[in-house]
């Protein structure tokens, strides 16, 4: 274990000084994980104590990462799925609850996995699109090659959708989504005028740009209902946090109730928050 010196914290809790987090064994990361989360409860998000404490985490914990990668045993792609990985070990961290008396590892491995295989269904479509049209693309061609050899010609809509047993509706959502599998580049050459007006460009000098301000105003309208269904104070604490951007400690001192409890009223908001934007999704 690469531990030598110990670190007093400013709320009078100690932490070992970890020269080197990624050296420490699986067996000791995993002792050590149960003390640093069990710090990071007690210390303000914001301050130097706790950045080291959730950084020293992420480090201990990257073999994690590793032993996911190598699942998927697709070599030409090792760095790209540590990567998307380590977002996933993040997010496990930042979500763990030490109190429920399970590993760590257990924990982390499935949100590890779940953005490495969100990173291949994802990369392998130019265009994102939902699985369940991912899923129907493939259906689609198997049945328009089955179509097409019994008929001798292309497969209307109708045909297909007698043939999987779907509605039309669902057969036409699924021949334009497959479209998104594959793009033309953005720098192929495009005529656009006509006679002397005729000019060069690219296929990028044709398309309008998208403004970065459409997805923020999706997100304030799905979040407004949800907003109105919360009481005064929640409303109050998701204001002062993130609209003035005060810390935990000022909010619970404006209100009168500690840095804690402003914590668990916070993570209690947004995972109703998140559960309503996840059930209308």
């Amino acid at each position: 274990m690469t531990s030598t010196t110990v670190r007093t914290t400013e709320q009078g809790v100690e932490l070992p000084r970890i020269e080197d987090p990624e050296a420490v064994s699986p067996v000791d990361a995993r002792a050590l994980s149960r003390l640093f989360f069990d710090r990071l409860r007690v210390l303000e998000e914001g301050t130097h104590e706790y950045a080291y404490a959730r950084n020293t985490l992420i480090e201990m914990n990257m073999s994690l990462v590793h032993f996911a990668a190598r699942r998927f045993g697709r070599r030409d792609q090792v760095e790209d799925m540590i990567q998307v990985g380590m977002i996933g070990l993040i997010k496990a961290i930042d979500r763990f609850d030490l109190s429920r008396e399970n590993e760590f590892a257990t924990f982390a491995v499935p949100y590890i996995v779940g953005e490495i295989k969100r990173f291949f269904r994802d990369s392998t479509w130019a265009v994102h699109v939902p699985r369940r049209l991912q899923e129907m693309r493939v259906e689609l061609a198997k049945a328009r090659d089955t179509l097409s050899a019994r008929l001798d010609r292309e497969p209307t809509v109708a045909e297909l959708a007698a043939h999987l047993g779907r509605t039309d509706d669902e057969i036409i959502d699924g021949l334009i989504a497959a479209n998104g599998y594959s793009t033309d580049s953005l720098d192929m050459p495009y005529e656009s005028g006509e006679g002397a007006a005729r000019r060069s460009a690219t296929l990028a000098d044709s398309i309008g740009a998208c403004d970065p301000g459409m997805e923020l105003v999706e997100d304030l309208t799905s979040l407004a209902p949800l907003l109105a269904e919360l009481d005064e104070r929640d409303r109050t604490i998701l204001e002062m946090r993130f609209g003035r951007e005060w810390t935990q400690s000022e909010i619970g001192d404006a209100l009168g109730i500690s840095q804690m409890h402003v914590s668990r009223l916070l993570n209690r908001t947004l995972k109703t928050l998140r559960s309503g934007l996840l059930a209308e999704g």
